[in-house]
């Protein structure tokens, strides 16, 4: 059993249907994006389906989870007021309901409507960016994983502007007029994306999940890499963005070394975490267990590759052939093992906290299914491995297509154990989660709890 944290503002947290409904969305948009994976293996999408993939898992599960997780933790961590429940609310439908048609578009439909269904994910984000901006204002000193968050909500601001004019371009030729290689601006945007948005966003959270949820503290050697990674690691995302949109191949190179190692660095804080953890080994420390070394691997196989030339697409997110190896082993995994102790913390905090010391409660580690865990580790672990095998080796196409099945699968399976945990524990069930209109004013905590009988009774 993990323990449960103390120290955490919980009464500042927003009502449960919020983060919870952002989860669920995101699950929907994971296994939409892995069955397009599988498919693409296949070479069964039509359209631009790769693009389509890309954005169902990234855009759509990895972005809109965070955009459920800051939502939660921002006033957790910080004892901070949400800016707006009502904000917070209409990004989620805004980014989905875009993104849904996005992917559509790109597969089936007429370029012309990217315009329509982009602005949609656009006013989605700005309004995300917005609301957790102005409540992040009303904290008088950030911590580090404040700061990365503060500079992730700058990454998603500018990523996006990129993102909806590429847009308009497959319609209207923007960059042309302006002189700007297409391609160019599609690195920038993917960049400031993964290395930019998603991975400052996953650093700044591993700083507090990584320590509170092992009860330790960075000290000695950790706190030397803390620094080089928050000084560099800002320093070095925006000179490959900017070396890439320029074409400046010695700012770029200058860049992405920089951001190798930063993460080399991270990497080390994260093993010596986990190495010195004082609690039981939970399904959340076994994904982050695989986190550590892969992004030391990434790290050391990317730099390199980025020295040589941090130009090309080829290197686009790393050493060629890494791709699969940062997005599925580094981001895929950091998220999973969040969703482990985010969910079933949220459902615990509303239904059971406040009947501590009335009546039996379970722990929150006892909300999910372990075994269903354990199958869902194995079998994207697998998964994961054979289609990472599949990019450094010329091997048969089966290995990717089992690689791809073994994934989805374990995504599948992933899915439903948070699932039965809304449904079994959730006070509003999982219709109420997706259903629920009374978000903004819904109360933070469960109901007072009854008197405990006196003595005699």
């Amino acid at each position: 059993m993990s323990a449960i944290p103390g120290g955490l503002e919980t009464d500042q947290q927003p009502p449960m249907t919020i983060p919870l409904r952002h989860f669920v969305i995101g699950f929907g948009f994971l296994l939409f994006g892995g069955v397009a994976g599988v498919l693409g293996a296949l070479n069964l999408l039509p359209g631009l389906g790769t693009l389509a993939h890309v954005h169902l898992l990234l855009a759509g599960w990895v972005c809109i989870t965070i955009m459920g997780a800051m939502t939660q933790f921002v006033p957790v961590w910080s004892g901070a007021e949400l800016h707006s429940r009502r904000l917070a609310v209409g990004q989620l439908w805004l980014v989905a309901i875009g993104l849904l048609g996005f992917a559509a578009t790109l597969l089936w439909g007429s370029l012309s409507w990217l315009i329509v269904f982009g602005g949609f994910m656009v006013a989605g984000f700005w309004v995300f960016v917005y609301n957790i901006g102005r409540t992040l204002l009303t904290i008088d000193s950030l911590d580090v994983t404040e700061r990365h968050f503060a500079l992730a909500l700058g990454y998603f601001a500018v990523l996006t502007v990129l993102g909806y004019l590429l847009a308009i371009d497959f319609t209207y030729p923007v960059f042309s007029q302006l002189d700007i290689s297409r391609s160019t601006v599609v690195m920038t945007h993917a960049t400031l994306a993964v290395f930019g948005a998603v991975l400052t966003t996953v650093l700044g959270a591993l700083y507090q999940l990584g320590t509170m949820f092992t009860q330790t503290k960075l000290h000695g050697i950790d706190e030397y890499f803390q620094r080089i990674e928050e000084v560099g690691y800002p320093i070095g995302v925006i000179a490959l963005a900017l070396g890439r949109f320029f074409s400046m191949e010695m700012l770029a190179r200058v860049g992405g070394l920089l951001v190798v190692i930063s993460l080399f660095a991270f990497s080390v804080i994260l093993a010596r975490r986990l190495y010195e953890t004082q609690v039981d080994w939970t399904p959340m420390l076994s994904r982050y267990a695989v986190v550590a070394p892969v992004m030391a691997i990434w790290a050391l196989l990317t730099a390199s590759a980025w020295l040589t030339d941090p130009l090309t697409r080829a290197t686009l997110f790393g050493a060629p052939g890494a791709v699969h190896l940062l997005v599925l082993g580094i981001i895929g995994f950091v998220v999973l093992g969040t969703l482990y102790h985010i969910v079933p913390f949220i459902i615990w905090v509303h239904r059971y906290s406040d009947l501590l010391g009335y009546e039996p409660v379970p722990m929150i580690d006892d909300l999910y299914n372990a075994r269903i865990a354990s199958i869902d580790f194995g079998a994207i672990v697998i998964g994961t491995g054979l289609i990472v095998i599949a990019d450094w080796f010329t091997l048969p196409a089966i290995v990717l297509v089992i690689g791809g099945f073994s994934a989805t699968a374990g995504f599948g399976l992933f899915v439903v154990n948070m699932l039965l945990v809304i449904r079994d524990h959730s006070p509003y069930g999982l219709r109420g989660i997706l259903m629920s209109t009374s978000g903004p004013v819904e109360q933070n905590r469960a109901p007072e709890p009854r008197e405990p009988p006196s003595e005699g009774q």
